[in-house]
């Protein structure tokens, strides 16, 4: 959903509509001509815009606003309920230069959907999320787009993520799954160190472990581990294409 509060703002939803033939707007009805060409993909409202945010955050996965920074952390603060179930908010700023995930940019997709938006609008993706940032592992959301799934406490997650970004040393075994996991431009961080499997590795020598497998976790490596292991479990292997 792209959100325009002023008719400045209204113009660049439109520029962005047209890239994205899918996407819906919602805009203050006197400025819904600015939005003609989109037909019935236009939520024009009338009131105070305040009364529109809770259906938005119920029924879109990324909402993009054109309005500053302050006042949409304002608007959504009553409807935010945790990481795993709120939509990725975006705001673009009046000029069009800058395109900053405010909310969910891991799990949400704001962060994807902020490189997506700026290679549109030729913007600056400003992306604050410790680990882009620093351009190293997501471990929230490693190989999610390989369809591989996260198995861990949270709690495990907010520690090991911790120690990726601060650059302890991180035993990372793969022993399943796609090997194309790493797809920043830039090379692999020298703190992660790659096994091919966890019997290699001495892990008192780590902070933390991200284990890619199809293996059963013993109940007592947990253990010794703690808050110190995250553990991805890739799907089968697709059959090749014929």
């Amino acid at each position: 959903m792209l959100v325009a509060l002023t008719r400045h703002g209204a113009a660049q939803a439109a520029t962005l509509a047209r890239a994205w033939p899918d996407a819906h707007v919602c805009v203050a009805a006197k400025f819904a001509d600015a939005l003609s060409a989109c037909g019935d993909r236009v939520r024009a409202y009338h009131g105070a815009f305040k009364d529109e945010v809770g259906a938005l955050f119920a029924g879109y996965d990324q909402i993009v606003f054109f309005v500053s920074l302050g006042a949409v952390v304002r608007l959504i603060a009553p409807h935010l309920k945790s990481k795993d179930e709120d939509p990725g908010v975006l705001v673009i700023d009046d000029a069009g230069e800058f395109v900053i995930p405010v909310l969910s940019g891991h799990v949400g997709g704001a962060n994807e959907c902020a490189l997506r938006i700026a290679e549109v609008l030729q913007a600056v993706p400003v992306l604050t999320t410790a680990s882009d940032a620093v351009k190293t592992i997501p471990v929230d959301i490693l190989g999610r787009e390989l369809g591989w799934r996260v198995e861990a406490p949270k709690l495990n997650i907010t520690r090991v993520s911790a120690h990726v970004v601060n650059g302890e040393p991180i035993a990372f075994v793969q022993e399943a799954g796609r090997l194309d996991w790493w797809t920043r431009p830039t090379p692999l961080p020298a703190n992660i160190h790659c096994y091919d499997m966890l019997e290699e590795v001495d892990l008192d020598r780590y902070a933390a472990v991200l284990w890619v497998t199809r293996r059963p976790v013993a109940d007592d490596l947990w253990q010794r581990l703690s808050e110190r292991l995250v553990v991805y479990r890739p799907p089968l292997d697709p059959r090749p294409s014929t």
